[in-house]
């Protein structure tokens, strides 16, 4: 393990009905804030209503900003940036999944940045002031709610970048499990693909000497597929909405990879999935991910399948190593397909006509440091292999 620090500000109320501490938590950091959302869902369902009540309880302004896109665009976080500075609102309050939060956090960010927001993502600028930002969760999957990640889209330009910073974790988050009841089945498995895709993206590294947190990416990984069925066939089961939700946020608030590097190698490529085609980035991952690990099996990569498989799917660790490590590949596939997945592109409606542009903009630097580096060709071959 190498050194590291590791701080989360980001204060969680878990557990039904701990929205009644929302109000108290807003009024303790901002006066006037803007209510980030995305479709009617979050209104249908009672959780806007809850929060608004709050708000109102505790004596507390706010003005709106809904209709934030799946994969939230660049132009509703300018739209929240202006919002706020005309109305002079100081705080953030995002009700909805990953892509309202991650939204969020982009317009508390662009409140104190002089250019466009979306510099922000578009050339990695780390912000060093942020409005405060409140989340109340009602999804299951990227894990927003508890990290300083923010990933935005620019339809313009076909580019889906992040950007990240100390400032940009939420001061508080509310995660209710019956306020994910309501996610429909799909949804609920590319939540779950997703937290798993972040676990993988950790737990898949060339340092392999941190047991602790090896071995909670394991425990996730196997809640994961535990819990991750039995909420899409019983929606209302509280035990597994509440495992995926605390999986969601462990997945990547940062301790799996303390003392490790780290490229999200699977992410990159996806996100270029859904830059050019705005396909659903769980179901992205459940497709590139299982190729991903077939490219990049070799003699020195096996041992980690091996243990993979061991200790995720309880396959008999006495299998000659290679045999343990391609069926847990499969059984990986397998399970993504069991959910309900897409296992290929081409049922994305994705064809090869821009693989050699995606990878070319997928590929960075770190590509160079992940469990198997990483070449723009390698980045093609796994889109082919996933047609």
């Amino acid at each position: 393990m190498k050194n590291f620090t590791y701080s989360i500000p980001t204060v969680v109320h878990f557990g039904e009905g701990q929205i009644k501490k929302l109000g108290g938590e807003i009024a303790a950091r901002a006066s006037r804030v803007l209510v980030v959302c995305g479709g009617g869902s979050v209104k249908r369902s009672g959780v806007f209503g809850a929060a608004v009540s709050q708000l109102e309880e505790h004596g507390i302004p706010w003005a709106e900003l809904s209709g934030v896109e799946p994969n939230p665009r660049a132009a509703s976080v300018r739209e929240g940036v202006r919002l706020c500075r005309e109305q002079g609102l100081d705080g953030v309050l995002a009700l909805g999944g990953g892509s309202v939060i991650d939204c969020a956090k982009g317009i508390a960010a662009g409140f104190y940045y002089d250019g466009d927001p979306w510099d922000l993502s578009a050339e990695k600028l780390t912000p060093e002031r942020a409005l405060p930002i409140f989340t109340v969760l009602t999804m299951a999957a990227t894990g927003s709610e508890m990290d300083d990640i923010a990933v935005i889209s620019n339809p313009e330009t076909n580019e889906k970048e992040s950007f990240s910073g100390p400032c940009c974790y939420p001061a508080v988050s509310i995660l209710d499990p019956t306020y994910t009841y309501s996610v429909p089945a799909f949804q609920t498995a590319a939540g779950t693909a997703d937290i798993m895709s972040h676990t993988f993206e950790n737990y898949f590294s060339p340092i392999e000497t941190s047991f602790l947190a090896d071995s909670l990416a394991e425990a996730i990984l196997r809640s994961c597929v535990k819990y991750g069925p039995r909420a899409i066939e019983v929606p209302d089961d509280y035990e597994a909405r509440a495992n995926l939700m605390w999986n969601a946020s462990w997945a990547i608030n940062g301790f799996l990879n303390m003392g490790k590097p780290v490229a999200w190698s699977v992410h990159r490529m996806e996100h270029e999935l859904s830059a050019f085609y705005d396909v659903t980035h769980g179901a992205g991952l459940a497709v590139l991910t299982p190729n991903w690990m077939r490219y990049v099996l070799n003699e020195r990569t096996e041992a980690r399948f091996a243990r993979y498989g061991a200790a995720v799917w309880d396959l008999d660790p006495a299998l000659p190593r290679r045999e343990l490590a391609e069926a847990a590949i499969q059984k990986t596939r397998d399970f993504f397909n069991a959910l309900g997945l897409p296992a290929s592109l081409t049922e994305l409606g994705i064809g090869p006509e821009r693989f050699r542009e995606m990878a070319r903009k997928a590929r960075n630097s770190g590509f160079d440091k992940t469990f198997v580096p990483l070449g723009v060709e390698d980045i093609v071959n796994i889109y082919q292999m996933s047609l």
